[in-house]
């Protein structure tokens, strides 16, 4: 199995960070801005597509992970977890996109675009505004 891994810092409290992964206005502000929700299922859609997460555990301002429910085969089956810990006046984010059956170029792709919007949710943290989809960077004809 392969995994992506980042790590970001983000001038805010876990609390401030940990609200922008688990809340729809959240998550809509630096990834998708159509992102919706019922019970454990999160809804996030593309130009290209979307997937369909299952939240499998919260920790407040300490962790959160996902379950790929719905989305590209890559990625049903696949987990991801946002580890959170302060450290002065950062929160570091520990992200971790698990699970993968084969390393495939689309892998490079997700990686390379989970990290602009993992830069996205610093931003919307720590401004307020962030860059979620459709304003996010482009960098190939997969979005």
């Amino acid at each position: 199995m392969y995994e992506i891994l980042h790590r970001v810092g983000v001038i805010a409290p876990a609390e401030d960070v940990f609200k922008a992964l688990t809340t729809v206005e959240g998550l809509a502000g630096w990834w998708t801005e159509d992102t919706t929700g019922e019970g454990d299922i999160l809804r996030f859609r593309f130009p290209p597509g979307g997937f369909d997460m299952r939240v499998l555990e919260t920790r407040p301002a300490e962790f959160v992970r996902w379950e790929v429910a719905e989305g590209p085969e890559e990625w049903v089956g696949t987990e991801i977890h946002f580890e959170l810990r302060q450290e002065g006046e950062f929160t570091i984010v520990l992200f971790k996109h698990e699970g993968w059956r084969e390393r495939v170029e689309f892998m490079n792709h997700c990686s390379t675009k989970w990290a602009t919007f993992l830069m996205s949710m610093k931003r919307l943290v720590e401004t307020g505004k962030g860059e979620p989809s459709p304003h996010d960077v482009q960098i190939s004809d997969w979005h």
